[in-house]
């Protein structure tokens, strides 16, 4: 599946069609979106990632595509080779190899344009659910290293994929996902705002997604 899913966003580039979109009528300064560098190699580096980058092209207009929305901080077009019918595409106007790397202010622009984009393709697909979708690095299934993410319109049992039909098992609550949890808290303590919950856990009901 992660093997005919990289085959498939790898030549994204080379079937798409561009449509003319008017040009948006504010601009905003390119600090707000672009990345530091600390060097001239660092951002040199940068380059040779942008120039080789499909998803660049796209947005330099150097590679074609169907676009379905546009404005200063990110782009949304079509997917050439859907998983289904109005398979989509948000990525950000600059080169960031992954969401991981994104600053959170263009994560935030991107997101906030998803409660949109997904409700004009689902009633353009006449569905009725979607998938949010990242492939964050090359174990998650990452081909084009530029963030993106997938938004794939569902239909009633179109069994798109197979995990959706393995069995899930409660939590057990035991040392080894305790430690994990106290991991994830110890990298976390470094973000404004932070509150460290492990106080709270006696009594915690735990619910599953």
């Amino acid at each position: 599946m992660e093997a005919a899913q990289g085959r498939r966003l790898s030549v994204i580039a080379s079937h798409l069609r561009q449509i003319p979109i008017p040009p948006t009528t504010t601009n905003v300064s390119s600090s707000i979106v672009s990345p530091s560098h600390c060097n001239s190699s660092d951002s040199e580096k940068l380059r040779n990632l942008e120039a080789d980058c499909v998803f660049c092209k796209i947005i330099r207009g150097d590679a074609p595509a169907l676009k379905l929305y546009e404005d200063d901080t990110c782009l949304c077009f079509l997917d050439t080779n859907p998983v289904s019918p109005g398979h989509s595409l948000i990525i950000p106007r600059s080169h960031f190899p992954s969401l991981v790397a994104t600053p959170p202010s263009v994560v935030a622009a991107m997101c906030s344009k998803v409660p949109y984009i997904s409700k004009a393709v689902m009633k353009a697909t006449g569905s009725d659910s979607f998938n949010l979708l990242v492939n964050n690095g090359v174990d998650a299934g990452q081909v084009i290293f530029h963030t993106h993410i997938h938004i794939i319109p569902r239909r009633a049992r179109d069994c798109l994929w197979a995990s959706e039909s393995l069995k899930r098992h409660p939590l057990k609550v035991d040392k080894e996902v305790m430690h994990l949890v106290n991991g994830i808290r110890q990298e976390l303590s470094f973000v404004d705002g932070f509150e460290d919950s492990s106080s709270k856990d006696h009594g915690t009901t735990l619910i599953g997604s």
